[in-house]
């Protein structure tokens, strides 16, 4: 692993909850799933989930099947926003935050490419 790179700290039941998350994005049709990993970026969460769905309607189921699969792991109820237009609907699973789109509305902001690349700071040799 190259210095530029910080090593990965995920607890073993982070990845579980992620596991699990991943299963409902899956079970509910969710598409364009990425995973993105937030360790060393970040105090707000180790890792990032964004998915899109078709509708609203669709952000909307995808979004309560990840609220259950949270639940469901033990943790306490996530804080959502969102739910009201389903837009884009955010999960914060503490160290596991999912957001769920309408393409058009992902498209415009880019998580993926704001959160996903190196920012100048990493990338510089130390």
């Amino acid at each position: 692993m190259t210095p530029s790179q910080p090593a990965p700290s995920h607890s073993p039941a982070a990845g579980l909850i992620v596991r699990n998350i991943l299963t409902s994005l899956d079970d509910a049709k969710a598409e364009d799933i990425v995973t993105i990993d937030l360790t060393g970026k970040t105090s707000l969460a180790d890792t990032m989930l964004v998915a899109s769905g078709r509708s609203n309607t669709h952000v909307g189921a995808i979004a309560d099947r990840v609220i259950k699969a949270v639940k469901e792991q033990g943790l306490p109820a996530p804080r959502v926003e969102g739910e009201q237009a389903c837009d884009w609907v955010l999960v914060d699973a503490g160290d596991v935050i999912v957001h769920v789109f309408r393409p058009e509305v992902r498209q415009f902001y880019n998580l993926e490419k704001m959160w996903g690349g190196d920012r100048p700071e990493e990338t510089r040799a130390r």
